[in-house]
């Protein structure tokens, strides 16, 4: 039998619920990538030339086997025609299929065309997540909108098991039948950045292991600590399919009781929530979840979201938290909610701007999983966050970077201030500035606005914007 594996952010050999399932079946497998120009950015991003980095080592390692990846390329109706004309006959095709965004959409329109017209036999797998969106629900059939009654359900329920098999290669075509493996490279858009970004299976199974064995444990206290790696890093694997959920819980799950291995767990089940919020709300990346806010009259001002996005709004721990995601292409956890609320409430800057600079620059990006958060750190999402919930970034800097160590890592003109005037140095005075070699509102901006005052003109923005529907 003659079967295709499409490959799509299942990038990964092992415990891979299509691929198992295709050798199981066929003794003559065709692996397959498809690049859909209507998913490329218009411009180039370091998220997506990540993602295309990642292709390239699966194809890689996929040729260590003697195996061939296949990369289409067009209108996806034409590259699966072209496919099926190169080949004399093929059964079936696999693949592991996505909830909820564009590819939810795409597999459902995929699977009748490749049935109906084609004639393939079509088997679609869940695979990107421990629970899927619809497993666990009320007992009125409807979706949780707050976590804690949604993770009591979740924790209960028995979490399948990592799949184990070998790679039979005799069983995969090792000839190629389609080859835009140029466009694959032209989409790789390197750069220093990109370049410093660790992809592939591998590198994914290397960072479990680290974070589970030297992490986990303090996970609870260390995770909020930016200067610290305190965090699994995982997210990026995750997105890509480099590492298969079920591997990182199987292997958290083995150890020994910990605070930090249950609060782990606790946003593994985060990760199935968010993405059971996505599949009921499909319009969450345009469309404030909660209908109370969706009359925000925002500022918008043009100036401040470009001092946010450079890292130059006077305030540290928004800046430098800019400048590491900037020149790394992540950020830490705790630091994403501090700039989105600072944008959105401060600065009182449509979130949907944030959202899309993250989804251009975050090389984790995942709107099903809430990598970015906008929706919920804007407060505009489910209950679980509650509107007035406004960071203050002077007091999250103080309680988190204490010392000002992640702070003078990426904003180095401030490294010679060696007292708590690092949270605030536009509170330094001459002669202190003359002693830390610093010039406020030169070597360092001063503030672009007052957090007192923004804090009290959001709630009253917020306020008209509930009112707005009872008139």
């Amino acid at each position: 039998m003659t079967s295709v594996m499409w490959f799509r952010r299942d990038l990964r050999l092992e415990d891979n619920t299509a691929l198992y399932n295709a050798m199981q079946s066929s003794n003559d497998l065709i692996c397959v990538f498809h690049i859909n120009p209507e998913q490329l950015e218009a411009t180039p991003t370091l998220n997506q030339s990540t993602f295309f980095k990642s292709v390239q080592q699966l194809k890689l390692e996929l040729a260590e086997h003697n195996i061939a990846l296949n990369i289409l390329y067009g209108d996806i109706y034409d590259a699966f025609r072209e496919l099926k004309n190169k080949l004399s006959k093929a059964d079936g095709i696999y693949f592991n299929f996505d909830e909820n965004g564009f590819g939810r959409s795409r597999d459902q329109e995929m699977a009748q065309f490749l049935e109906q017209d084609l004639n393939f036999d079509v088997h679609p797998y869940s695979d990107h997540y421990l629970h899927g969106a619809k497993e666990i629900k009320k007992n009125d059939g409807s979706g949780y909108k707050v976590f804690t009654p949604y993770y009591r359900q979740w924790v209960k329920l028995e979490k399948r098991k990592p799949l184990s098999y070998e790679i039979e290669s005799n069983k995969f075509r090792s000839e190629t039948l389609i080859d835009y493996s140029d466009k694959l490279s032209e989409l790789i858009h390197q750069d220093e950045v990109l370049n410093q970004i660790k992809v592939g299976a591998n590198n994914a199974q290397i960072r479990l292991n680290d974070f589970v064995h030297y992490h986990l444990k303090d996970y609870e206290r260390m995770r909020d600590i930016p200067s610290v790696n305190g965090t699994s890093r995982l997210s990026q694997f995750l997105r890509t399919g480099e590492i298969s959920i079920r591997q990182v819980y199987q292997k958290v799950i083995n150890q020994p009781d910990s605070d930090g291995k249950k609060t782990f767990i606790q946003e593994l089940c985060w990760r199935d929530f968010y993405n059971m919020i996505y599949t009921m709300y499909p319009n969450q990346k345009e469309v404030s979840i909660k209908e109370d806010f969706q009359q925000i009259k925002w500022d918008n001002n043009e100036e401040n979201f470009k001092a946010w996005k450079n890292g130059e709004t006077g305030f540290p721990i928004v800046d430098a938290a800019m400048h590491q995601l900037n020149q790394t292409g992540w950020m830490h956890n705790r630091l994403r909610m501090i700039v989105a609320s600072f944008l959105v409430k401060d600065l009182l800057i449509d979130w949907r701007w944030g959202e899309q600079y993250f989804h251009e620059k975050l090389v984790d990006y995942d709107p099903a999983s809430n990598i970015g958060g906008w929706q919920w750190s804007a407060s505009t999402g489910t209950d679980s966050v509650p509107y007035f919930r406004i960071f203050n970034p002077t007091l999250q800097s103080q309680r988190f970077d204490k010392n000002g160590d992640f702070i003078k890592q990426y904003l180095p003109q401030l490294s010679r201030i060696n007292n708590q005037k690092i949270h605030e140095p536009q509170t330094l005075n001459i002669a202190e500035q003359q002693k830390f070699g610093i010039k406020i509102g030169s070597d360092y901006p001063l503030p672009i606005i007052n957090h007192k005052e923004a804090r009290k003109r959001v709630l009253d923005v917020y306020k008209t914007s509930k009112e707005s529907l009872k008139n």
